[in-house]
């Protein structure tokens, strides 16, 4: 990813526009990450994949009974020591 400082931004912000379209651009302030500047497709896609998520409370009850029956591979009993 692209990074510059908003002064940069701000004296080339027509250039970093049109980069946008291409990549995210960061922008620090203070030479921290402040702002991520990207095109209007690229910020649907994120919108869209943040939607497609699911959370397991909400998950049917079949997905549930099948993970609480699940048993882990013999091969791996050397994990259960980290629980």
């Amino acid at each position: 990813m692209t990074q510059t400082t908003a002064l940069e931004f701000q004296r080339k912000i027509g250039e970093f526009q049109h980069q946008a379209q291409r990549e995210p651009i960061e922008i620090t302030r203070h030479g921290r990450r402040e702002l991520v500047l990207m095109s209007a497709e690229h910020y649907d896609w994120l919108r869209a994949a943040a939607k497609r998520t699911h959370r397991t409370a909400d998950a049917f009850s079949i997905v549930i009974d099948a993970v609480e029956r699940a048993q882990m591979d013999p091969a791996h009993s050397d994990l259960d020591e980290l629980l």
